[in-house]
């Protein structure tokens, strides 16, 4: 016989088994170890998922952003997946903002350059012109003094005018007017650059070592001593050359140099409401003293006995002049 009987699988059917040609699988029944009302117990113990929205929580959706899904880190994935690569186009403003920065510096830099150049120039320019009272008329003027007495007469003055200065063009400056403001920083240090470059002369003169030649020569002499905050050195190449050569390009650059220094130092002085005028006042006190201190160390090494400078010095010759038209 090649299979059982019919009466057998009738027999099993009624019984429950599945017969040798009807799996149970299918026939639907439940596999092994499954309740017979189909749910899970994985899927009945599972917890509710988390509400959507919430970062940081199982079920909530990974945020996205125009280029991709966002980065833990805060930035966003770029085309190739690489977290945080910036776009191409936000690196293209990124780099004209800053073309456009470096080109705006530039133009600034060569406008402050060519201001302190005029400034400079102007200086030159009027240095000649200010009087400078010789040995004889400051000895006259100040009768009974020593050298280191008479010197403190001067710087005295020096550093009152100077902080007159600073004081004025402060008040100037009271209410701010953003179009004078160069104007008047300008003039500010033209005006103690004037007070200055005449004591330095006169101090030359006490010291018994002024710079002979005429008004040209000593007039950028006293330039050179006033930007580089010394006493004149008469044994230097510059005095020796000629006059000339005395308006070249190094004390030129040297007269922009000190120039935009004491632009940097006196900017406190456009400070509105008066408050300006008290610091300019005390700045230009301050740097005034301390040229002078610096000078009259440097002119100390080279002094010269009043009893041993030629005839003409003392009190009673002659009225004793270097302003524009002295000799």
């Amino acid at each position: 016989m090649t299979g059982p009987e019919p009466s057998q699988e009738r027999r099993a059917r009624r019984e429950g088994s599945p017969g040798p040609a009807e799996p149970r699988a299918a026939r639907g029944a439940p596999a092994e170890g499954v309740p017979a009302g189909g749910d899970r117990p994985a899927e009945r113990d599972a917890p509710p998922p988390a509400p959507a929205g919430r970062p940081g929580v199982a079920g909530t959706p990974a945020a996205t952003g125009p280029s991709g899904p966002s980065h833990p880190s805060g930035g966003s994935a770029g085309p190739s997946g690489s977290p945080g690569r910036a776009d191409p186009a936000d690196r293209g403003r990124v780099a004209s903002l800053a073309a456009a920065a470096g080109r705006g510096a530039a133009r600034g830099g060569r406008g402050l350059a060519r201001a302190a150049a005029m400034v400079a120039d102007r200086i030159a320019d009027t240095a000649p012109r200010v009087p400078v009272r010789d040995l004889a008329a400051l000895r006259r003027q100040f009768p009974g003094l020593g050298p280191e007495q008479l010197a403190d007469k001067l710087v005295t003055g020096a550093v009152r005018s100077s902080a007159a200065v600073g004081a004025g063009v402060g008040a100037a400056a009271m209410l701010p007017t953003p179009p004078a403001m160069p104007a008047e920083l300008a003039a500010e240090i033209v005006g103690v650059a004037s007070v200055e470059y005449k004591l330095i002369a006169e101090l030359h003169e006490v010291y018994g070592v002024p710079v002979p030649g005429g008004p040209t020569r000593r007039a950028h002499a006293y330039l050179t001593a006033w930007s580089e905050r010394r006493g004149v050195d008469l044994t230097s190449a510059a005095l020796t050359a000629d006059a000339g050569s005395l308006l070249g390009a190094p004390l030129r650059r040297q007269l922009r140099q000190q120039v935009l220094k004491r632009a940097v130092r006196n900017v406190p002085t456009l400070i509105p409401f008066l408050v300006g005028a008290v610091a300019g006042a005390a700045a230009n006190r301050r740097e005034t003293a301390g040229l002078a201190r610096r000078v009259r160390a440097d002119l100390r090494r080279r002094q010269v006995a009043w009893d041993r400078l030629p005839p003409g010095t003392g009190p009673e010759d002659g009225p004793g002049s270097r302003g524009p038209d002295a000799g």
